[in-house]
Formats: structure tokens, C-alpha cells, sequence
């Protein structure tokens, strides 16, 4: 990666870390309020993101060989969402209720103009960096997905007053970063043992 590229990689890295941290906040106050698990896993996912953009900025400039293991440990890091989601799905379980659609709704929409801007911002970078740059790109991408999703929880939340809409996609984000996590993993690995001397 030459050095303009790497500069201009580095802003938007620090850009995406401070979204993914601000819209946390937002995001995780509205799960608490209606007892969303989509949005309960979305708003993990948003800290988990910032956390993975500030690990890349600053594994970026280490060996090849750290860089890979961060990439390893990044892998780890993206099945924390996962996780916790599933422990907030069992909850719900046993709590059988919708949450409240319209919040659902427009904080899912909110989270996607945040996403999708981020997404945007990395998508050029995804090539270059190896494991590192994937990362943050796949974080940012997989989100945007995981919101469409959110939003469609929502409008069907508000026809069918059912809580499997909400319950399903944060079972599918979990699943989402899972695979992300693996992606990543395997492209460090490679990297690791090509790094080796």
C-alpha cells in the first residue's frame, strides 16, 4: 500500500471508529428501551467495530507478522456480537414479547445511513492491507446488510405483532459475524505463514 493510500486509509479508519462509536450509544439506549435483540446485536456489533477500526489503525503500521496475528485476534473479536446475541435471544425466549416497531424501524434506518456510509468509505481499501483492511471492510459491509434486515424486522414487527422477526435477525447477525470472523481468520492465517522467515 503506497504511502498516500495508506494516509488516506488511516482517515477513514479513525471516520468509521468514531460513527461505529457514536451510533453505540444510540443504538444500544433504543435496545434497552423496547427489548430488541436485533437491535441489541447491531448495537454490540457497532462497539465491536469501532473496537476492530481503532486495533486496525493501529496494528497498520507493525511487521507483516504482528499484523497477521492482530488479524487472528480481530477474527476472535467479531464472534463477541454472536455471543452475546444469543444469550439476549434466550432471554427474549422466555420474555416472549415484540418490541415496539416504529423504534425498531427508524433506528434500524439510522444505523444503515451510518453503515452504509462507512461501507463506502472502506470499500476501496478492501484489497489493500491484507486481513486488517478486510476486516474493517467486512464489519462495515456485513452491517449494512444486518440493517436492511433490521428494518424489515420492523415493518413486519408492526403487520404481525410477533417477536420472531426481531428474534430471527439477531440470530442471523450472530451467524453473519460468525462467517466474517472465519473470512478473516483464514486470510491471516495465510498471511501469518507467509510472514514466517
Amino acid at each position: 500500500m503506497g504511502q498516500n493510500v495508506q494516509l488516506s486509509f488511516r482517515r477513514a479508519v479513525v471516520i468509521v471508529a468514531a460513527l461505529n462509536l457514536a451510533y453505540f450509544g444510540v443504538e444500544f439506549t433504543v435496545a434497552m428501551t423496547i427489548k430488541s435483540v436485533s437491535l441489541f446485536a447491531d448495537s454490540v456489533d457497532f462497539l465491536e467495530d469501532a473496537s476492530i477500526n481503532f486495533l486496525v489503525l493501529i496494528g497498520f503500521g507493525w511487521s507483516a507478522h504482528n499484523r497477521a496475528r492482530l488479524g487472528m485476534a480481530l477474527a476472535g473479536i467479531f464472534l463477541i456480537p454472536g455471543i452475546a446475541t444469543l444469550w439476549t435471544a434466550a432471554e427474549k425466549l422466555v420474555r416472549f414479547a415484540s418490541p415496539s416497531a416504529l423504534p425498531l424501524t427508524l433506528t434500524g434506518a439510522g444505523a444503515l445511513a451510518v453503515n452504509f456510509s462507512c461501507a463506502l468509505l472502506l470499500a476501496r481499501y478492501r484489497h489493500h492491507g491484507g486481513s486488517l483492511s478486510r476486516a474493517a471492510f467486512l464489519s462495515a459491509r456485513n452491517d449494512v446488510i444486518a440493517n436492511l434486515a433490521i428494518i424489515a424486522a420492523g415493518l413486519v414487527t408492526a403487520l404481525k405483532l410477533s417477536p420472531w422477526p426481531d428474534l430471527l435477525v439477531g440470530i442471523g447477525i450472530a451467524a453473519m459475524n460468525a462467517d466474517a470472523a472465519r473470512e478473516v481468520f483464514v486470510v491471516a492465517k495465510k498471511e501469518h505463514a507467509e510472514a514466517k522467515p
